[in-house]
């Protein structure tokens, strides 16, 4: 009877087994696929969770710079320091311009050399790009760059990769002012200020033709809002963060460095 008793519990234990390893052989395709997805999908930062009242205004300088001086005088008029964008031909046309930038205290970011669409490049290029246009930056305002915009706001886990591999935090923008488009300069300070918010990073171009006037008037009333903008290295996490796949949110972790701490550069 003891020998039928052990012999039972051995074939249960086996067929349990058996069935344990065909669910396991069943999911293991699921889990990995579900795995590879989280672990592959790169975004850049689009905004930031934070529980203040501050936002960026970013600038990207790529075909013009007929508006930069006002620009420039509007921002010094408030106080505000934002951050520029600048593609690496636009820098070697205009150096005077990325000199005064600097000076005046806004944070420069790279926007690349050549303005190409990355995610038609191999890593290696993109890479030669970034390089590139990090030195022509680093040359003219004695300051390395830790932030890159990709070109058309496109990206992809290669383009996110490469920007990485040299040190770079990529960001992208949660509000359009769609300055581009020649819209007035009345259209884009109802449009950001429709989504204005924490954390929110605001897209303009320096020579957008009703830019300045609708910064001119878009910036008391942020103020009057409550809210302080900001250089987007100041709002961001520099480490012990995570960045949502569907959203873009950049959400501190416990133990993270406050924004705009800690160190990075290529």
């Amino acid at each position: 009877m003891l020998i039928v008793i052990r012999a039972s519990r051995l074939l249960l234990a086996l067929l349990l087994l058996s069935a344990a390893v065909l669910v396991a052989v069943w999911l293991s395709p699921w889990v990995v696929s579900v795995a590879s997805v989280v672990r592959e999908r790169r975004v850049p930062i689009y905004k930031v969770e934070r529980n203040d009242r501050k936002m960026s205004i970013s600038f990207d300088a790529t075909w013009g710079a007929d508006q930069t001086d006002e620009l420039l005088d509007i921002l010094d008029e408030h106080g505000v320091k934002t951050t520029f964008f600048l593609a690496g031909y636009w820098a070697e046309r205009y150096p005077e311009y990325v000199k005064k930038i600097a000076a005046r205290g806004h944070e420069i970011g790279n926007h690349s050399y050549e303005h190409p669409h990355f995610n038609r490049l191999p890593k290696e290029k993109i890479v030669e790009d970034l390089r590139r246009n990090h030195q022509l930056l680093t040359e003219l305002t004695g300051t390395e760059p830790i932030l890159f915009r990709p070109p058309f706001g496109e990206y992809s886990d290669k383009v996110i990769e490469a920007a990485e591999s040299l040190g770079y935090y990529t960001i992208q923008w949660s509000i359009d002012s769609l300055d581009w488009k020649d819209v007035s300069a009345g259209f884009m300070v109802e449009r950001v200020l429709e989504r204005a918010g924490p954390g929110e990073i605001v897209l303009f171009h320096n020579a957008g033709r009703h830019t300045p006037e609708a910064v001119r008037t878009l910036l008391p009333k942020l103020k009057a809002a409550g809210y302080e903008v900001v250089p987007i290295s100041q709002l961001i996490y520099r480490e012990n963060y995570i960045i949502e796949s569907h959203s873009g949110v950049q959400k501190q972790l416990p133990g993270a460095a406050p924004p705009g701490g800690g160190e990075a550069g290529p």
